[in-house]
């Protein structure tokens, strides 16, 4: 059956589709993860704590979810990973490159080592997580999905006059990471078309944890000023745009960057 002749409902199932969400069980994965595995795809969950990948991937709707212990910043344990998950669940289909963890230093204080490992957790580890990926996708001559999580801050500057005066900060090693996964993306994208492998970046604009408020107070409604939906985005408000870019729904959507964010780059 062709696109054309299918259902909305079916382009958009994941069922039979393995997808690996690393750092599944965070502020954005958790949300992400739990759209995957209900639009029917069996969730990889991962996390640096692997009871913590285990306790999270036990939540997620359906059957046979797994979570794996994984730090992406040990980047030579990656290909061992990656055998680990087809050894236990015979394949992978989608690759939602999320997990992101390192110092968040100010302009004025932020050293070469700051962007070293940012850079290595956020650009590097993503590219060769996508790369064994796409190695497994080709060996089987299969179709997939690979979607990094970016940043709308990897497409346009932060207001300097949002930070200023508060405990808060923009941090230049994070700009800088997101704007070069943006441009990786799309290279991805161009050589793995061939094999029928799509390669998009999801970049959410302002979604804050709750306890952001009470930690810097003032921030959220100086951030407000800034989005023309007027608030700050709900994690769930990304779940249909990762189902989208990892389905038959978005077949012919591929070097993307899909912006969440409320409006904030559209002034």
């Amino acid at each position: 059956m062709s696109v054309s002749e299918r259902h909305v409902m079916d382009l958009l199932s994941l069922k039979g589709k393995v997808a690996i969400v690393t750092g599944a069980a965070g502020w954005l994965g958790a949300a992400m993860s739990r759209a995957l595995a209900e639009a029917g795809a069996t969730v990889v969950a991962t996390s640096r704590d692997e009871d913590r990948a285990a306790a999270f991937a036990a939540t997620l709707p359906g059957e046979g979810h797994a979570g794996i212990g994984f730090d992406q910043e040990a980047t030579d344990t990656i290909p061992g990973f990656l055998a680990q998950v087809v050894e236990r669940l015979g394949r992978i289909d989608i690759l939602v490159n999320n997990a992101y963890g390192t110092t968040a230093p100010t302009i004025d204080t932020a050293t070469a080592e700051d962007f070293d490992r940012a850079y290595h957790v956020g650009v590097t580890a993503y590219f060769l997580l996508a790369r064994e990926v796409m190695f497994h996708l080709r060996a089987r001559q299969a179709p997939g999905s690979i979607i990094n999580i970016a940043s709308m801050y990897g497409v346009v500057a932060s207001y300097p006059s949002a930070y200023e005066g508060l405990e808060a900060n923009s941090p230049p090693n994070y700009h800088g990471l997101k704007g070069g996964l943006v441009h990786l993306t799309r290279h991805l994208a161009a050589y793995w078309a061939k094999y029928n492998i799509r390669v998009n970046a999801l970049s959410p604009g302002p979604f804050p944890k709750p306890e952001t408020e009470k930690r810097v107070p003032g921030f959220i409604p100086r951030l407000e000023e800034k989005v023309p939906l007027g608030r700050m985005g709900r994690p769930e408000e990304l779940k249909g745009a990762v189902v989208l870019l990892a389905s038959d729904a978005g077949s012919y959507i591929t070097g993307q960057n899909l912006l969440v964010d409320g409006g904030w780059t559209a002034w």
